[in-house]
């Protein structure tokens, strides 16, 4: 079974392989700021967080058998507040007419803003190579985890909630968009300016040109990045999407990716989550359950989540035994609920190990 629990310290190792992956500023390649978010993730699931700018949590999947971590996602209460903004490219039209040439042209534009209005934010999702495209639909459950998370606990975060999605850069870090943009007011390369952003976004501040840019005077192969995503991302993508994210004209200075936002409360599966108290284990199969969920316990401060076929007993929840011991609860326990629907009716099975290397990073930052 896979399970889904707080990053720890023992952790680290793994989560820097994943983060070398892709170059995400919520899940940065370095091994200190890594540690760091580890640490004021572990706060944050305790309660102990002095504010909610201090407060972000960060999950990892396990595999319950082998006790691997294959995947990590974040949660972040409050991205930005006065004096530390969330930076992006607001996206832009102007149109200009000719009476002589009786014809005119549209432009696009691009201008440097900033948001220090504290949304909420999901990102730093990695799957491990060899785990994606699982039957058992794990990107899915690192991914909606998170608003089962939100669910039980609104007060925690902003009624806004942004996704940031990876535009399309290759292998070797490389993106058109910040040579031939941001490169020329910043003299760091794509990997370092995305990389120092991550302990501060001043150097975005000071340097970058407030006026609008026109996206015309830059190449081809810079202009198709503005807005779009990576072909790995899109599923990512879409799995946002019909949670009700939908693209602002807000794209990231860095690689072009867009931002999408929702509001939390109308998120389909915030508003699904509620709490339910444990009746003990099932004895029926699968097949004759009410349907499937995801199910977590909520201890004071800890948090175990995965998906499991359940069944229903008045205000009680019923679940398998593996799902019962996986999570740590027993009768009594408070559970975390979010339907989903009908099971398949197959018994969920653990996949052929994988490794965390050898294959394609997937590019989605949420």
């Amino acid at each position: 079974m896979f399970l889904i629990r707080p990053a720890h310290m023992k952790d680290l190792p793994t989560l820097l392989k994943l983060a070398r992956m892709v170059h995400f500023i919520n899940l940065p390649a370095d091994h200190d700021l890594l540690a760091a978010k580890v640490r004021k993730s572990l706060a944050s699931f305790a309660g102990k967080s002095k504010s909610e700018r201090d407060r972000q949590f960060m999950f990892v999947l396990e595999d319950s058998e082998t006790e691997n971590v294959i995947g990590t996602s974040a949660l972040i209460s409050c991205v930005s507040w006065p004096g530390v903004p969330h930076v992006y490219l607001k996206v832009g039209r102007k149109q200009f007419f000719s009476k002589d040439l009786a014809g005119g042209q549209v432009h696009t534009t691009l201008q440097f803003g900033i948001d220090e209005s504290g949304p909420s934010e999901v990102g730093g999702l990695i799957l491990a190579p060899g785990y994606r495209g699982h039957k058992e639909k794990l990107g899915s459950l690192l991914s909606q985890i998170r608003f089962h998370f939100i669910g039980l606990h609104r007060q925690w975060f902003s009624e806004r909630v942004l996704a940031e999605m990876m535009g399309t850069v290759t292998t070797d870090s490389h993106t058109p968009l910040w040579e031939y943009l941001g490169r020329r007011f910043i003299n760091l390369s794509y990997k370092e300016a995305d990389l120092f952003s991550a302990r501060s976004k001043e150097f975005m501040l000071s340097l970058f040109p407030r006026e609008e840019l026109y996206v015309s005077i830059l190449p081809p192969e810079a202009r198709a990045l503005i807005g779009k995503v990576g072909e790995e991302t899109e599923p990512a993508k879409a799995m946002l999407e019909r949670q009700g994210f939908r693209a602002l004209d807000h794209v990231d200075p860095f690689d072009g990716g867009p931002y999408l936002e929702a509001q939390r409360d109308a998120i389909p599966l915030v508003q699904a989550t509620l709490t339910k108290v444990c009746g003990g284990p099932t004895t029926r199969a699968s097949s004759q359950m009410a349907g499937e969920a995801y199910v977590s316990v909520i201890g004071k401060d800890d948090f175990r989540a995965t998906r499991s076929a359940y069944q229903t007993a008045g205000d009680s929840i019923l679940l398998p035994a593996e799902t019962l011991n996986a999570l740590g609860a027993k009768e009594g326990s408070r559970i975390g609920f979010t339907p989903l629907g009908k099971p398949s009716g197959k018994r969920l099975t653990r996949s052929k190990k994988a490794t965390l290397s050898g294959r394609k990073p997937a590019g989605a930052k949420s």
